[in-house]
């Protein structure tokens, strides 16, 4: 892909047929890297500007999606290095939407539980070199070698941060959930969909009681974007629901559609308040089943955000 003249037509289409084939797969990894959907969606597009940037230094001693996946790491760790808010409660943290994952989750190593939310929120707790070693390293599966080539580093220095990232991760993820290297699966489990259906049942007949049996005493509960409303326990997010008033007049009337984010069940709400006829899309809440009950549920901010996927009203 050498480039020995100024850049023409022609190039610029094989350079696009060449590299966007591997869009979603990148898109992925800078999301993994960063926990928003729209930074991730920038930087793989910053990705491509600097591989056309640069296309006249590939000589193909490498794959072009591991040359690919080299820019978009530096892109990533460039764009956190000028980033400068803490990783706590992750008030930047979105939701992935499914329909926008490769479309071979297998070959693009895009596993369920390395895309789900709590697998996302720990890397987040990584320092960025670090971050990039584990994902390089535990994700992707790539060697020590090629790891530190890509970050201009030594073997040594990954093998060290791997080291330290993987003492976190187990520090961070639920003991439950220890492992993050699940064989993706396709199709929510008979426990997800019953679990979904119940929570949005719930919503529609303004049920807070019958909301609040589906919660784990356990649970953690964040509604997104605000850092201040991350609890631990069920009782704190009934609490907060009433302080909220979220189930009381003008926030009582919801319908809800079943969904997936980040490979996990969802539920897509809408609302319809006594100034407004329409059911507006208003939040996605997406959930973490165990054993019949809800033991993480994330709500994020829904609206306008076409990228989700979803109808705006219903």
């Amino acid at each position: 892909m050498t480039d020995t003249s100024g850049p023409g037509t022609d190039d610029a289409e094989r350079f696009a047929l060449l590299t966007e084939r591997h869009r979603r797969e990148l898109q992925v990894h800078c999301y993994r890297m960063l926990a928003n959907y729209e930074d991730a969606r920038d930087l793989t597009q910053e990705t491509f500007l600097r591989a056309w940037n640069k296309r006249g230094s590939f000589r193909g001693h490498a794959s072009l999606r591991t040359w690919l996946y080299r820019i978009a790491t530096n892109a990533c760790l460039d764009f956190l290095d000028r980033r400068t808010d803490l990783p706590v409660d992750l008030p930047h943290l979105q939701p992935y939407p499914d329909h926008l994952l490769p479309e071979d989750p297998q070959d693009s190593v895009v596993a369920r539980e390395t895309i789900e939310l709590a697998f996302i929120v720990a890397v987040q707790h990584l320092p960025p070199r670090q971050r990039a070693v584990f994902i390089l390293r535990d994700v992707l599966g790539w060697p020590a070698s090629k790891a530190a080539d890509s970050l201009d580093l030594t073997v040594a220095s990954v093998t060290s941060a791997l080291q330290r990232a993987r003492v976190t991760m187990r520090g961070r993820l639920p003991a439950r959930r220890l492992d993050w290297r699940t064989p993706a699966t396709h199709e929510l489990s008979d426990d997800e969909r019953g679990v979904l259906k119940s929570y949005i049942g719930a919503h529609e007949r303004n049920d807070l009681d019958g909301l609040a049996a589906l919660l784990r005493a356990d649970l953690r509960f964040a509604m997104l974007p605000d850092p201040g409303t991350t609890v631990t326990t069920a009782r704190d997010a009934v609490d907060g629901w009433l302080a909220g008033g979220l189930f009381q007049p003008g926030h009582d009337d919801w319908r809800g559609i079943p969904t997936t984010a980040n490979r996990m069940p969802a539920a897509a709400l809408y609302l319809r308040t006594p100034a407004d006829p329409e059911y507006r899309l208003f939040a996605v809440a997406a959930l973490h089943v165990v054993d019949g009950r809800i033991a993480e549920l994330t709500g994020f901010d829904a609206t306008d955000k076409p990228w989700l996927g979803l109808p705006s009203t219903l």
